[in-house]
């Protein structure tokens, strides 16, 4: 090798370096910053959404106060100009490009709140995604990012916020970069999102937020239980097509029938007062982690309490209140676990876990995320357990969802490219029966 050789070798190894050195450095300054905005508005989120659930226990009163917040919210949303903006604009924000307003964080933040203030079922984690992304991807536009590190910049927002409500940051960098297009883990955006939720997790535990965890002891392993595991997880894959579908069919159908949101939030929120009656229970309203710990940490809960979570939620969101999916598919899961589970001679705790995690990763089509989800909430000690579930669970949702602008690239059955939005249609055999029928059948 001749002097010459050697100092070009040089200079490519050095100009690589300053390449690479470049892109860790442009990474940790997006990190830094999502993860310092979303981990402080989100630990204000998180301690806001809790006084308001300790308020609504101490003031039972303020449940009839439900219409008036439904009609504050419409008008809030008309206020700042964000109507009809949701979840599905970040993920298509992430897909296509395009500008997200940073008028979404103070809408979906107030919306939120007062859905729990007054007792609307509904969790947390669509305000999550929404100020999280939008908030991630005002910091790439402040550093001048192009398009294409726009979305990683989103996607990174996403999984800070997420971080910051549930304390489980690998869950969330998983969750947040999976969710988006199902098959295709954009791998570059994991450093961003997974150091800036590390940092969110950093900064809302120094505000006084707790992470999510429950004490739940998973059985040794056998295959009698496996099998067992696997049937459950197979229910719970099924029930996560019949809560997704009960969303949307409620959403639509009132949207159908009731054109004004005035009006379809004020008659929404005298259903969810009339249900609540009916029930003689106050465990259905606001996000309901109460229920859930119960189900797995003491194993008991109400045998019909997912069947009436499934609809105080969808009756909820399809008015027009805010919140998310999310945490009522955590308590519809824990909830059908803990009550089905001994019927195949399962723990009713372990059950509750394994169902929580299995009705998530059906509505979500995320199984790595799930799994990574299980392992922080419940530990390691049942992974292989979780890790079936979720399989299971993934393949029996079908290609339904809660969230119409997520898009599954490759067929759950077989191994073939369909690349179709949940939600869209039937699919059979892996390929769209409205896109290309003939290939439907084998």
């Amino acid at each position: 090798m001749t002097l010459e050789d050697i100092k070009r070798d040089l200079r490519v190894r050095w100009e690589l370096t300053v390449l690479y050195g470049r892109a860790l450095g442009k990474w940790l300054l997006l990190a830094t910053a999502a993860g310092i905005s979303c981990g402080l508005v989100g630990a204000a989120f998180h301690m806001a959404v809790e006084r308001v659930t300790e308020l609504r226990g101490e003031f039972s009163w303020l449940l009839y106060g439900l219409p008036l917040a439904g009609l504050a919210i419409v008008g809030l949303y008309r206020l700042l100009g964000t109507e009809g903006q949701g979840t599905n604009d970040i993920f298509d924000e992430v897909h296509q490009g395009g500008r997200i307003s940073t008028r979404l964080v103070p809408a979906i933040f107030l919306g939120t709140v007062l859905t729990h203030l007054c007792g609307g079922s509904a969790g947390r984690e669509g305000a999550a995604l929404q100020m999280g992304g939008a908030l991630g991807y005002r910091v790439g536009r402040l550093f001048g990012f192009d398009e294409r590190d726009l979305r990683i910049a989103t996607t990174t927002g996403m999984a800070a916020f997420f971080t910051a409500l549930f304390g489980t940051p690998l869950a969330a960098a998983v969750f947040s970069i999976a969710v988006v297009s199902v098959d295709a883990f954009y791998h570059a955006a994991f450093f961003p999102a997974l150091i800036g939720a590390l940092e969110s997790y950093g900064i809302s535990r120094l505000l006084g937020v707790e992470p999510a965890s429950f004490a739940v002891e998973a059985p040794g392993l056998s295959t009698g239980l496996l099998v067992r595991a696997g049937l459950l997880a197979g229910l719970c894959g099924i029930l996560s097509v019949v809560f997704c579908g009960t969303i949307r069919l409620t959403e639509r159908q009132l949207h159908k029938r009731i054109s004004s949101p005035w009006l379809r939030a004020a008659l929404g929120g005298c259903a969810v007062i009339g249900m609540t009656w009916l029930c003689g229970v106050p465990d259905y309203n606001g996000a309901g982690m109460e229920v859930i710990a119960a189900a797995v940490e003491e194993g008991t809960v109400r045998p019909a309490a997912f069947l009436w979570k499934i609809l105080f939620t969808a009756v909820t969101l399809g008015a027009g209140f805010k919140g998310g999916e999310v945490v009522p598919s955590f308590f519809v899961g824990a909830a059908f676990g803990c009550a089905a589970g001994p019927l195949l001679g399962l723990p009713a705790g372990f059950a509750a876990a394994l169902g929580l995690v299995s009705v998530f990763c059906g509505a979500t089509n995320c199984p790595l995320a799930s799994i990574a989800l299980a392992i922080e909430l419940f530990g390691g000690g049942g992974l292989l357990y979780f890790a079936l579930a979720c399989c299971v669970s993934y393949v029996l949702s079908g290609y339904g969802g809660l969230y119409s602008s997520q898009t599954i690239l490759h067929s759950k059955l077989k191994g073939r490219y369909i690349n179709v939005h949940t939600n869209d249609g039937p699919v059979e055999n892996g390929v769209s029966a409205e896109t290309e029928p003939e290939e439907a059948l084998l």
